[in-house]
């Protein structure tokens, strides 16, 4: 089939009105700056979910880090999307305009040159991701261990798709079908999703995130959808195995462990997070019990956007007090938030 009649399928569709969603930030994006939304019948609805691991992280989260940041010979290293990031009363970055330490990095492993350069220093890594980002810590603590560092800590805030994919399902959230995370599945494979598919029928597709795979994937799932197919196809499989990682995992399960967490709007979701084992605690920057998620401004709609209860065009902030440069909320922080990609597509 040529792509002209895969656009023209999904242009033309008139069937009955689908709801599709994506759980990943990348794709999101993706979506958003390949323009997909606009080859699309107004009958094939594609909603942004979970997929922005900043934008899930609760205030609580943050404001741990700013406290981190205030105290005596310690700094708070992390990405620089997480910078601006509110909490329940401020950000990383207003923290740093009075007083707070904060070192932006591009890579976890910056840390090990700071903390030997710096023995009298402690410094906290920010470990915020999915199950793609987790590896990276776990390189993290072994060079950690290996040159005996005792001056890093992480403050973990990792979580794992499937439990807020099933808090979706179980709390009408109203999917016709997903679009797995793309660079989640490359570590854990496609038939991580399949019991999901199976529990809720419904279909995933795993994609890969040019506009081309993009668009044959919904195409796919879509199919799916209406012949009633609640099964898992993978699209990306260039780069995506139908099972796991086993070297990534293997070293996942070397650190950490499964734990119920909170994600921002959607409060503690069983088994959806990833924490230190009790034999690497003293790694462990206070990660445990962040439970608060307060929000900076009463009005932003993060919670039901993430969920795909409202769009960003709903948030009475959106476009106004909320943009990118002064943002209210975590989906207008990153570039995977979805509120940042509508206000890019907006404009």
């Amino acid at each position: 089939m040529e792509i002209s009649d895969v656009v023209d399928f999904l242009r033309n569709y008139d069937g009955r009105s689908l709801r599709l969603m994506e759980v990943c930030g990348s794709h999101t994006h993706a979506i958003a700056t390949h323009g997909i939304r606009d080859i699309l019948s107004p009958k094939i609805e594609l909603i942004s979910g979970p997929g922005c691991p900043v934008c899930v992280t609760p205030t609580a989260y943050v404001d741990r880090l700013i406290e981190l940041s205030l105290m005596p010979d310690t700094t708070v290293v992390t990405f620089g999307d997480l910078l601006r990031v509110p909490g329940s009363k401020e950000s990383l970055n207003e923290a740093k305009g009075h007083g707070g330490s904060v070192e932006m990095v591009y890579s976890p492993m910056d840390v090990l040159a700071l903390a030997s350069a710096h023995p009298e220093k402690n410094y906290v890594f920010a470990a915020v991701g999915f199950e793609t980002t987790a590896p990276v810590y776990t390189l993290l603590l072994d060079n950690a261990v290996a040159k005996n560092l005792k001056n890093i800590k992480i403050l973990t805030a990792l979580k794992t798709m499937p439990g807020a994919i099933s808090y979706l399902c179980d709390n009408g959230a109203m999917i016709d079908g997903f679009i797995a995370p793309g660079h989640v599945s490359a570590i854990t494979g496609a038939d991580y999703f399949n019991g999901l598919a199976e529990k809720y029928q419904i279909p995933f597709v795993v994609s890969g995130f040019g506009d081309k795979e993009l668009v044959i994937a919904i195409y796919g799932l879509v199919q799916m959808v209406i012949n009633n197919q609640p099964q898992v196809k993978n699209f990306y499989t260039s780069v995506v195995d139908a099972t796991e990682n086993k070297i990534i995992t293997s070293q996942l399960n070397k650190y950490f462990e499964p734990a119920d967490v909170v994600w921002r709007g959607m409060g503690v979701i069983p088994h959806s997070g990833l924490v230190l084992k009790k034999e690497f605690a003293r790694f462990d920057a206070g990660s445990v019990g962040l439970d608060e998620d307060n929000k900076k401004n009463k009005a932003c709609r993060c919670g039901e956007i993430l969920m795909g209860k409202a769009s960003p065009v709903d948030c009475p902030l959106f476009g106004k007090v909320c943009t990118p440069m002064t943002p209210e909320g975590a989906c207008m922080v990153s570039e995977e938030g979805s509120c940042f990609n509508a206000y890019l597509v907006r404009r």
